[in-house]
């Protein structure tokens, strides 16, 4: 069971406010998650950014949380990048304000990050890496691409039993800006919202 803050950021959530067209777009997922859970499958899904800093991390997290929250068993959230650089401190403060407990396990220029979503599951581990990256799953994944360019620069994930692309607008755009809190919250908002509509058509 997800923890009660995080609980109640879910329950204001409104998936009535995701268009049709991008309904569409989220489809291959629930597709891809409903097969798996039919055959009692590992699923593993792999959300996947340029630099794993920002979307992809945010992605992963909501997932894995979602997974939990609507008691789907065997969902295994994982993230990477076409280049690590490092989670980026104002997507964990973004989760953080929802409700989940992060620590930083390790410091230096990529720090590893425990992310909690619940008392008793095992947190995410939260850090920058390449997709293909030891950490990650080498086959029999779901390769979700969170931003056009590695959409673009990737046109092949070795491994990946599906590709699909549901792609966010960076963030980033609105760093060392006034905007930024309220910005990085609004993505992880918006990623939440749609995880949740996945995860809920399970």
């Amino acid at each position: 069971m997800v923890y009660t803050a995080i609980k109640e950021t879910i329950a204001e959530l409104n998936t009535n406010d995701i268009q049709n067209e991008r309904k569409a777009v989220l489809q291959p997922l629930i597709d891809f998650i409903v097969a798996k859970t039919k055959k009692n499958e590992t699923i593993s899904l792999n959300f996947i950014c340029t630099h794993n800093s920002r979307r992809s991390h945010l992605s992963q997290v909501w997932a894995q949380a979602m997974s939990s929250y609507y008691n789907i068993p065997n969902v295994f959230c994982y993230s990477g990048g076409t280049e690590a650089t490092a989670l980026f401190p104002s997507a964990a403060e973004a989760l953080k304000e929802s409700g989940f407990e992060i620590e930083a396990l390790s410091e230096g220029k990529n720090p590893v990050y425990s992310i909690k979503y619940s008392e008793n599951n095992p947190p995410v581990i939260g850090f920058s890496k390449t997709y293909d990256a030891i950490f990650n799953p080498v086959s029999e994944f779901a390769a979700i691409m969170t931003c056009s360019s590695a959409d673009a620069g990737c046109p092949f994930i070795a491994g990946a039993e599906k590709r699909i692309p549901i792609t966010y607008e960076d963030p980033k755009a609105f760093d060392n800006t006034p905007q930024q809190a309220e910005k990085y919250k609004e993505r992880s908002l918006q990623i939440a919202t749609e995880m949740k509509y996945i995860f809920s058509n399970i």
